[in-house]
């Protein structure tokens, strides 16, 4: 069972001036705050090294320290300008980090691919820690206290489901598991014998964590549907969507048409994707509807 970030590991934020990393901004340095962490700010200058003084790259990093400061005041910052590629940037920085959080251009995926302008995709590949993506345009109209996460009994999902609990305590809010199977096209098994299963294997995902945050409302939830469609629906008014990343199955991570890049694109949330622990655990054996 994941415990509490030590408090000595950061929350990291990649800023750059734009609207979009103001959003990721703010919801970072509310997050150190929920953690009563330090908060790290890097911004990565396309200005060459060799002695040249990078002016904007530095007001960036003042006018987010100011911002910061004014929402948080109580939090510590700590700030980083450096060169080159923003992505291998916040890798290095994520291996101390709690979180990393980025803004989300929404980018086409050709382009997430392969522009200079990605970081989100080639972060979430590398990075130790969980990575928080903060929608360009987040609704929060009508916004309620719960979170989002994707269960398909897998261990990258468990690592999800962790991250979910501990979320959900920090904010003060209820968690919704979600598992999402889809339709089989042949009746192979029966679809009570299927849906039971899928329940059963959600119930036995939620008990285990439980008894660690005892005070987390939790509602379980079987959605028949493409797990891309029902956790982007499922994501309109919450606080987050947690989706674990890479492997074989539910959540793929990195491969084209994976969920976790598909809510990258839909979701009306902040999407935390999070890695494979460092020495998984066995996954649990799942049944042919939650691949």
């Amino acid at each position: 069972m994941m415990a509490p970030a030590e408090p000595c590991r950061p929350v990291v934020v990649g800023v750059d001036g734009s609207s979009s990393a103001r959003r990721a901004l703010a919801w970072a340095v509310d997050e150190a705050a929920r953690r009563h962490v330090a908060l790290r700010l890097v911004h990565t200058s396309t200005v060459p090294t060799g002695g040249y003084r990078d002016e904007v790259g530095e007001r960036v990093l003042k006018d987010a320290v100011t911002f910061a400061r004014a929402r948080q005041p109580q939090v510590q910052l700590t700030s980083l300008l450096t060169g080159g590629n923003p992505a291998f940037a916040l890798e290095e920085e994520a291996r101390d980090a709690a979180v990393v959080v980025l803004g989300s251009y929404h980018l086409s995926w050709v382009q997430e691919m392969f522009s200079p302008a990605s970081v989100v995709l080639p972060l979430m590949a590398h990075a130790r820690c969980p990575v928080v993506v903060v929608p360009e345009v987040e609704d929060i109209t009508g916004q309620t206290r719960c979170l989002v996460v994707g269960i398909d009994g897998s261990t990258r999902s468990a690592a999800a489901a962790d991250v979910a609990f501990e979320e959900a305590a920090l904010h003060g809010a209820a968690l919704r598991a979600l598992y999402v199977r889809q339709p089989h096209r042949f009746d192979i098994q029966d679809e009570s014998t299927v849906d039971q299963e899928c329940r059963s294997l959600l119930a036995e995902t939620v008990a285990s964590r439980t008894a660690s945050w005892p005070k987390v409302e939790v509602h379980q939830e079987v959605a028949i549907g493409h797990p891309v469609e029902e956790l982007t629906k499922a994501s309109v008014h919450a606080l987050g969507l947690v989706v674990g990343t890479r492997g074989h199955g539910g959540f793929t991570g990195m491969l084209l048409g994976s969920v976790s890049q598909g809510v990258l694109h839909y979701a009306s949330c902040p999407v935390i994707a999070v890695p494979l622990p460092r020495h998984p655990v066995p996954e649990q054996g799942h049944t042919p509807a939650a691949r």
